[in-house]
């Protein structure tokens, strides 16, 4: 079951996945020119999502969000209940004060599976039910009681997310805001400016206070998060298109082809020659 919402007016598109056994996202190919993000709930047995060509266990009963550059398919698409909707539906950036989730629910490096408990599990499936509800009705409120329901569910999401992720400790609002705010830069700037000092000066704040503040609640460091993000986006280049690696090197902003090869090898284990060539064997089924 696929239940779509269009308007016509704005572009603007929501939809409703349920025992869809195809459903999958392709960012580069088939869906280059479609930008949706992504909730994606398993309520079945634990399964396998391959995202961006790696393989992740998503957990039984648990929830996962995707943004609308990350390619995914899933072992048992069927059993996968998911919501997709484009920035002309509802810009989550434009309305960060309503939902708080831009750089902490939606990210393209950390792959946040939040778990549900029974009674979570009992709400998003009232919610679930509300949703197909509303889209079965076709009214003139019908685009704004969607519009309701998505908020809400992506306001419940960064609520569960926020109790499972961060420090047992409430962290603070500023603190968190902090932590989003940085996420946010990196998505936009990450091509450009690889320094923890640019992002650090851009939050008024030191490099060793952005280092402590996500000491609180994440192993990585914000040297570490830049770092995963040039790679993620290298590993999308070289596996869904055909740009030379010289190309790639001055699009993530690299100066010396073999100065990035090296940052790709440091991080990946493999030369980007060799991570390509082993992406089109299992392409092609090699």
């Amino acid at each position: 079951m696929k239940l779509t919402l269009k308007e016509e007016a704005t572009g603007g598109e929501l939809f409703l996945f349920k025992e869809e056994a195809g459903f999958d996202r392709l960012a580069f190919s088939k869906d280059r020119f479609n930008k949706y993000f992504t909730i994606a709930w398993n309520p079945a047995e634990s399964q396998t999502v391959t995202i961006d060509g790696t393989e992740y266990e998503f957990p039984a009963n648990s929830l996962l969000t995707l943004l609308f550059s990350q390619s995914f398919s899933f072992e048992n698409a069927a059993t996968i209940v998911a919501w997709q909707f484009n920035r002309e539906f509802y810009c989550i950036i434009d309305h960060d004060s309503e939902v708080s989730c831009v750089g902490f629910l939606f990210s393209s490096t950390d792959h946040m599976f939040v778990t549900l408990s029974e009674e979570a599990q009992q709400k998003l499936q009232l919610l679930s039910d509300v949703f197909i509800a509303e889209f079965h009705t076709s009214d003139h409120i019908q685009n704004e009681m969607l519009l309701v329901l998505l908020k809400r569910l992506i306001i419940y999401t960064t609520r569960l997310a926020r109790s499972g992720y961060l420090p047992v400790k409430k962290m603070n609002d500023e603190r968190f805001h902090t932590i989003r705010k940085f996420n946010l830069l990196v998505e936009a700037n990450f091509k450009t400016e690889h320094s923890v000092s640019f992002y650090a000066q851009q939050l008024c704040k030191s490099p060793k206070t952005l280092s402590n503040l996500f000491a609180l609640f994440n192993q990585k460091t914000p040297s570490q998060i830049i770092q995963d993000r040039i790679t993620v986006e290298a590993k999308r280049l070289l596996s869904y298109t055909d740009r030379s690696v010289k190309h790639i090197t001055f699009e993530l902003g690299f100066e010396d082809v073999s100065y990035f090869s090296n940052f790709f090898k440091k991080n990946t284990g493999i030369s980007p020659s060799d991570f390509r060539n082993a992406a089109t064997i299992v392409k092609e089924g090699k």
